[in-house]
């Protein structure tokens, strides 16, 4: 079963970790690597561009059991340095046959029927972007087809939620006037608009423009009470306006225990699939590991270790088809309805 997924993080991780991306992507290192996507299925996704605050991996060691506050506003020429040296490695990536980057569901499709790693660039954080909106028709020309406004820190498009417990996501302001500007771009340049690290208003302001509500990794916040989770509105939205939830694999959205102690089992995962489904329905569900970016449940070493989570959706009495769209069907389906191809 091949795997299409809506969110990671390997673009930042190669930067973070410097050197040559091309050799780091070739062995077996990190949560995707061309070994492991061969060895797990792991066909592509929406390939995270992200800007950290320094050039170092996001660690969630310190929120553990706690809470973490938004972080600081960043500048913008900060945020573009890294988000075009990570476009440069997927670049450098495509020109050595490790993936290949796609902005329609042509060329997705393609790509998984020739074994190739589909990639499709993704924003998460909008900081890089001028008040002009022109670094996004310049990123949209270089391939970039999904962007989230905001990380979990304030922009001038608005304001992301801090990473908390037994709270909602309802944490302050939504999108300012400037990030409906922002989003009204994105809907005429046919660029998928993520909510997770959103604010619930900005959330709900999202619908109001009219737009189909994505969360590409976010979960059950009934399952695990997070501030990044979603509420059970939130999600019978998403599926009442044709949107997309991806499961989230980091243990800290999992579950309460996952939360305190940073541990969580695959079976968690499956428990969120049922409550994702029961609150989207079947065709508004998929993946959305966030490999690369989140400490992930026992069993899950890597996307070589797919299909071990694909046996536990067969134990656990999902159907050949319903693991189909889970896996790849459900995120293609929607691609198709925004991009049109």
């Amino acid at each position: 079963m091949q795997v299409f997924d809506g969110h990671n993080d390997v673009l930042s991780r190669l930067w973070c970790a410097g050197g040559d991306p091309v050799q780091r992507f070739a062995r077996d290192e990190g949560h995707i690597s061309a070994p492991a996507a061969r060895a797990g299925g792991f066909a592509g996704g929406l390939f995270a561009l992200y800007s950290p605050q320094a050039r170092r991996a996001f660690d969630f060691r310190g929120f553990r059991g706690g809470t973490m506050p938004l972080s600081n506003p960043m500048e913008q020429n900060a945020a573009l340095q890294s988000v075009m040296a990570e476009v440069g490695i997927a670049r450098r990536l495509q020109a050595a046959g490790l993936i290949r980057l796609c902005t329609d569901v042509a060329g997705i499709e393609a790509a998984m029927a020739t074994g190739d790693i589909a990639a499709v660039l993704h924003l998460e954080g909008a900081e890089c972007i001028d008040p002009e909106l022109l670094v996004l028709d310049a990123l949209h020309g270089m391939g970039l087809r999904s962007l989230g406004p905001v990380w979990s820190r304030p922009t001038i498009w608005g304001e992301g939620v801090p990473f908390g417990y037994d709270r909602d996501g309802d944490t302050g302001p939504g999108l300012t006037a400037d990030g409906r500007r922002l989003i009204a771009r994105c809907a005429e340049l046919g660029i998928v608009v993520d909510t997770s690290h959103l604010t619930m208003k900005g959330f709900w302001e999202i619908g109001d423009m009219g737009l189909p509500l994505v969360a590409t990794h976010s979960n059950a916040w009934d399952l695990c009470p997070a501030t990044r989770n979603l509420t059970a509105p939130q999600l019978r939205a998403i599926g009442a306006t044709g949107g997309m939830a991806g499961l989230n694999y980091a243990t800290v959205f999992l579950s309460p225990e996952g939360w305190k102690t940073g541990r969580a089992r695959l079976d968690d995962c499956l428990r969120q699939l049922e409550a994702m489904i029961e609150g989207a329905g079947e065709d508004h569900v998929g993946l959305g590991s966030d490999f690369d970016g989140a400490p992930l449940p026992e069993g899950m070493a890597s996307c070589a270790d797919l299909p071990a989570l694909i046996a536990a959706m067969e134990r656990a009495g999902f159907g050949a088809a319903l693991i189909e769209k889970l896996c790849h069907g459900n995120w293609l389906a929607f691609l198709r309805r925004v991009w049109g191809a």
